[in-house]
Formats: C-alpha cells, structure tokens, sequence
C-alpha cells in the first residue's frame, strides 16, 4: 500500500528527535500509536462491512442462478411427461390407530366350587416331592418315621 524504505524511516525519526525532543518523543510516540491504531480498526470494519456487502452480492445472485435453473428443470419435467404427476396416489388419509385390547386369559374353573384352578408351572420344590427328593440339608421324608 505504502512504500516506506527502512532509510526513509530512520529519516522520519531523527527529524522528530529533533522537533519534538528527546523529553517528550515517547508521550508523541504513544499518540501516534494511539491513532495509527483507531485508524486500523476502522479500515478493519470497513473493510469487513464491504466484504459482508460483496458476500449478500454473490448470494443473491446465485439464488437467482438457481431460481432459474429450477423453473427451468421444472418446465422440462413438466413438458416431458405430465402423466405422473397425476398418477401419483394421494396421501393416505390419518386415522386413528386402532384398539388394542388386552389379552384375556382364560383359566379353567373347577366345576363344583367354580373356584379358577391355577395352570402356572410347578415350583421345584413340588417337582421334588413329586419324584420323592429332598435337598441334603433336610431329613428325608421316610427316616422321620
């Protein structure tokens, strides 16, 4: 942007030795950092704000761009072949599910007490005696007599 030579430079600086003096160079120091450092910020929200401005640009154009590659895929599929777009079914219509019922359990019924007679698998403990075995920790059933 600026072309300053190191020459150029060192030129600037003893000129302002001897302007502003050696007492008071770093107070002027500091204020020319002070500005040459608003100065940056603002070219940075300007530069930011021409940058966001070129990018709104390039989308509204390449909406554009597509807004017309559509209406033109849309007029060829149209031209092409109408007949299914109508041969499409209709959505299907929502309806409510349907009940589900819970299963019923029928149990058998004792005849004469109409009391229900329990179908459940037997216990191991039934199974045991069933088949006349005990667990080793008890007595068997025929050495208590």
């Amino acid at each position: 942007m600026f072309d300053v030579a190191p020459s150029e430079l060192l030129l600037v600086a003893l000129v302002a030795l001897l302007v502003i003096g050696p007492k008071d160079l770093p107070k002027a120091m500091r204020v020319v950092g002070y500005w040459v450092g608003r100065a940056r910020n603002v070219m940075g929200q300007v530069r930011s704000g021409f940058d966001s401005m070129m990018r709104e640009a390039e989308l509204k154009e390449l909406e554009q761009q597509w807004a017309k590659e559509n209406e033109r895929i849309m007029r060829e599929t149209a031209l092409a072949d109408p007949a299914p777009a109508l041969a499409l079914d209709p959505p299907p219509v929502m309806t409510a599910p349907p009940v589900i019922h819970e299963p019923v359990i029928q149990t058998e019924t004792d005849e004469a007490t109409s009391t229900p007679l329990h179908t459940l698998p037997p216990t191991l403990d039934e199974i045991d005696a069933a088949i006349g075995m005990t667990p080793p920790n008890e007595p068997h059933p025929e050495s208590l007599r």
